[in-house]
């Protein structure tokens, strides 16, 4: 394998560890605001345990939040794509 091989090799697994550790990032994240948002939300005197309203209303929040997030990823990661395919071809018409 020649060195060049060998140091896109590594390139990509560094990158690809790089991109793990963003998603893992964002995944904490979202726990930590879902949490703090469906807690404030629902829980008006916290004690030993959650009746069912508190429980009912935790579960419809937290469903409510994942789509929203998910929804907003979707667009995002979309609006990366178009904006890269953009850039490629931005330097494809200057050659």
């Amino acid at each position: 394998m020649s060195e060049m091989a060998a140091a896109n090799m590594e390139k990509g697994e560094l990158m690809s560890q790089v991109k793990q550790q963003i998603a893992l990032a964002n995944a904490q994240e979202m726990l930590s605001k879902m949490t703090e948002k469906c807690f404030k939300k629902c829980i008006q005197k916290p004690g030993k345990s959650l009746d069912n309203t508190e429980q009912r209303c935790i579960s419809q929040c937290m469903d409510r939040f994942m789509d929203a997030w998910n929804l907003v990823s979707r667009t995002y990661g979309n609006r990366l794509q178009r904006e890269q395919y953009r850039t490629m071809d931005s330097v494809e018409m200057s050659n």
